[in-house]
């Protein structure tokens, strides 16, 4: 009895064990989350990464995108009663307000601006209903398999739901918008709108702008029934983590801890091949070959594999400039996607040979040449003309 005891006793620390091995790298005090490296899109870490849970406010980084990928995000704007009309957060709209798209999407992101979210709506599709098959529309377009929008702020609704993995896909796809990017990472705006208009200063709700020094932005959120959620960045030598909570009671810790985690994982290189032993072959040139080198190094994440494929013109004709394309890098992933190419270069330049060099050369006599000379001489023979 003792040794069934000892033995069931020893298979439940082995277990035991074995789960605390497996989440010792990060903790989390989410419900659900995600570490993504945005350079790759390969998941670090994860938690209940496709559970689907309510967003909240961080609804408005869709609602965003949407507004600068507008033909005019410049456009002004006429507030109207019914567009404002919305409980919750707000950047100060009032009906007859005068006030552009880009203006809202920095209410929207700093501020989380229901008002400038709503608008938005009614702007670019006439309702909210309207927007929000836009956002679904946009969604499947990103990846995002498991989410449904229902409203352009993140207000809660039965049907309004997302995953970490999927607003990690969207906070991906609107950092690669330099203009999202930009607006998202500032700790505060002043900016001008209102009828007539005023200046005002606009303070950033993420808190990690602050906190950690390499956060560079995206959008909070926060409702009763969706909890506390976040979406952030931050980028460390050359490489780009997005990560994602959702009803998170300690979300700035849980983001810092991510962070931490991913940066000791992954660092940014750069892409590159030895290209020493390789000589460009030169027709009608001073010289008969040239080193060649790459224009450019991409930058890449240490630790994955990856392969070069060289496109490189077997000859060229002389005269040839230092920097002059003679060829391509094309960097590849181990399972053939694409990750980057960049131009190969002439290191040197080349003159082309002087015309009266070429006619001076003339080529040396073969051995048969020679011995037929030779007998000619010998029996006096001489050509005819």
């Amino acid at each position: 009895m003792k040794k069934r005891i000892l033995a069931f006793l020893t298979v439940c620390f082995i277990a035991l064990s074995f789960d605390f091995t497996a989440y010792a790298s990060v903790y989390v005090s989410a419900e659900s989350a995600v570490l993504m490296c945005a350079n790759s899109g390969e998941v670090l870490f994860s938690r209940n990464a496709d559970k689907k849970l309510s967003m909240a406010s961080t609804t408005k980084i869709m609602t965003s995108l949407l507004a600068l990928e507008a033909a005019k995000p410049e456009a002004e704007i006429t507030v109207s009663e019914e567009m404002v009309s919305v409980e919750g957060t707000s950047m100060g709209l009032l009906p007859g307000d005068r006030v552009s798209l880009r203006e809202l999407v920095y209410g929207m992101l700093l501020q989380s601006g229901n008002d400038a979210a709503n608008t938005v709506a009614y702007v670019i599709s006439g309702s909210p209903e309207q927007f929000a098959k836009l956002m679904n529309e946009r969604a499947k377009q990103i990846g995002m398999k498991n989410s449904c929008f229902v409203t352009p702020s993140g207000l809660d609704e039965e049907n309004h739901y997302s995953t970490a993995y999927d607003m990690a896909l969207l906070a991906c796809e609107s950092l690669k918008n330099p203009e999202f990017a930009s607006i998202c990472s500032q700790k505060s705006a002043r900016l001008t709108y209102g009828n007539p208009p005023y200046a005002r200063t606009l303070t950033n709700h993420n808190k990690l702008l602050w906190k950690y020094g390499d956060s560079i932005g995206i959008k909070t959120g926060f409702t009763k029934k969706s909890g506390r959620c976040l979406v952030s960045a931050a980028e460390r030598d050359g490489v780009t983590l997005v990560a994602v909570t959702l009803n998170a009671p300690d979300d700035w810790n849980d983001h810092i801890a991510m962070f931490e985690y991913g940066f000791s994982k992954l660092r940014g290189v750069y892409l590159g091949c030895d290209l020493s032993r390789l000589k460009l072959k030169i027709a009608g040139g001073v010289k008969s070959g040239i080193p060649v080198e790459l224009a450019g190094h991409p930058g890449w994440i240490s630790g994955e594999s990856c392969r070069v494929r060289l496109l490189i013109k077997p000859m060229v004709y002389a005269p040839v400039k230092k920097g002059d394309i003679v060829g391509t890098a094309v960097f590849l992933a181990a399972d053939g996607d694409f990750i980057a190419e960049t131009a190969v270069i002439a290191s040197e330049d080349v003159e082309r040979k002087r015309a009266e060099v070429i006619r001076n050369e003339t080529p040396k006599e073969g051995v048969f040449s020679d011995f037929i000379r030779k007998i000619k001489d010998f029996f006096g023979f001489s050509e005819v003309k």
